[in-house]
């Protein structure tokens, strides 16, 4: 049975939030969609455009709550960096604003915004934006900015109730790319990756922000979320930072095992995914493992490691595990399904990630699918960086398009291509996704 990233308490905040996506990954953190009555096929036409709102930049996707949509983004000033050498990681400084909008989930009317200074530090051509999607629990919500700004604010006006800034309070550099973990809140704490010496991931008192503990030591952060996951009965708490994964004990912080696994330029994105004692993670250039866990959590060894030929190594998408095979997008585009044992792939296809008149091409080198699925049809629904999403079944024995369209146009530049790279979201029959200039809110009821 595969066991899912839960936090404490989630069985009654998944009542309350049935038919919410209050945070990155959803309601359960699972990748999973659970709403009936939508459409059974995806429209030639395309979905009905419920409303759509001008926004800014950013990669962090929506979350819905309570009748409400919350999105981060950045409104850049004009900077007069010259980019020199490898664009890839070339830092300068940029000077504009980030913000959170707070939507009215009826029609995107816009509720109210919180605004920030915030002078970019991160790689220039990727400097659009934040990268995290708020997260929502009872009247708060929690939103982390590219630049280590951490907010908590009241989420029916707006109002702050606290604040941390990572650079001045840990003295750490911001990444390459900016802050990316999502926030998380388990019980009456937020779990924050923060990074530095001794404060590689920190707690927080969600109502206070007093720090409750921190732990571990990393001088990069990485990119990826933390998860809990329940396992040997306990809750243990899983975090990947640039150099090595990691499982605590989420109550107090304390350090259960360690195993040193640097990521590629830190680039630890994807969630790591639990399945029975197996834990999986990935990251760019075809790098990925399978951690077997001891029964009580007590201790972990690698028991496979991935390489071009071997596992998927996908950047920045989360893959899900479903009996005993892996499915996600790995590098330049290849949708894979790999056996989780043994590293084996038993399909390829670049299909999910490119347009059906360009199926005799090559994707981009960044090409990227996020996966979601739908539990109650057994679908699959893939986000390609092409805007569009598509409706598939996915087994070991391969992979079938059902349908797709174009849910938002991709207008953020990236090398010669235009893309977009943010997780859409699902909430009360709709879809909600944005891009650069604007966010959708798309319906899938059933007519």
């Amino acid at each position: 049975m595969i066991a899912r990233a839960i936090v404490v308490g989630l069985c009654v905040v998944a009542t309350v939030w049935a038919d919410d996506w209050p945070h990155y990954l959803g309601p359960q953190y699972d990748l999973t969609w659970r709403e009936g009555d939508i459409l059974k096929r995806l429209p030639e036409k395309g979905l009905p455009v419920v409303w759509k709102t001008k926004i800014g930049g950013g990669y962090g996707g929506p979350s819905v709550a309570n009748g409400r949509v919350y999105v981060m983004d950045r409104e850049a000033e004009p900077s007069t960096a010259k980019i020199e050498g490898n664009p890839n990681f070339f830092r300068a400084e940029h000077p504009g604003n980030e913000s959170v909008h707070c939507l009215r989930e009826s029609d995107g009317v816009i509720l109210w915004t919180h605004t920030w200074l915030c002078q970019y530090t991160t790689v220039t051509p990727y400097a659009n934006g934040p990268r995290c999607t708020p997260t929502l629990d009872g009247d708060r919500v929690y939103v982390l900015g590219a630049e280590g700004h951490l907010w908590c604010l009241e989420a029916k006006t707006g109002e702050v109730e606290w604040a941390k800034d990572f650079r001045k309070d840990y003295g750490v550099e911001t990444p390459n790319w900016g802050w990316s973990s999502h926030p998380l809140v388990d019980g009456d704490q937020l779990i924050c990756v923060v990074g530095g010496k001794g404060s590689a991931v920190v707690s927080y008192d969600k109502m206070t922000g007093e720090e409750r503990w921190r732990a571990l030591s990393s001088k990069a952060p990485g990119y990826c979320p933390p998860v809990i996951y329940t396992h040997g009965g306990k809750q243990r708490l899983f975090v990947w930072h640039g150099e090595a994964v990691a499982c605590l004990d989420p109550e107090n912080g304390k350090l259960l095992w360690s195993i040193a696994y640097k990521a590629t330029y830190g680039m630890a994105i994807g969630a790591p995914q639990l399945a029975g004692n197996s834990l999986y993670i990935m990251c760019y250039h075809g790098k990925s493992a399978l951690l077997q866990l001891a029964p009580d959590s007590s201790s972990a060894k690698i028991g496979w490691q991935g390489n071009f030929q071997l596992g998927l190594g996908g950047v920045m998408n989360t893959p899900y595990i479903e009996a005993g095979y892996l499915y996600g997008c790995g590098r330049r585009g290849a949708y894979r399904c790999i056996e989780l044992a043994t590293g084996e792939r038993r399909w390829t296809t670049t299909a999910p990630a490119l347009k059906l008149a360009d199926a005799d091409k090559k994707p981009s080198g960044w090409a990227n699918v996020f996966t979601v699925r739908h539990e109650p049809s057994g679908h699959r629904f893939l986000f390609n960086d092409l805007g569009e999403m598509i409706q598939s079944k996915l087994t070991p024995e391969g992979y079938t398009e059902l349908g797709r369209t174009l849910i938002i146009p991709p207008d953020q530049p990236v090398g010669r291509d235009l893309l977009v790279w943010s997780h859409p979201a699902f909430a009360n029959r709709r879809l909600y996704c944005r891009n650069d200039s604007e966010i959708r809110c798309l319906s899938m009821a059933m007519k």
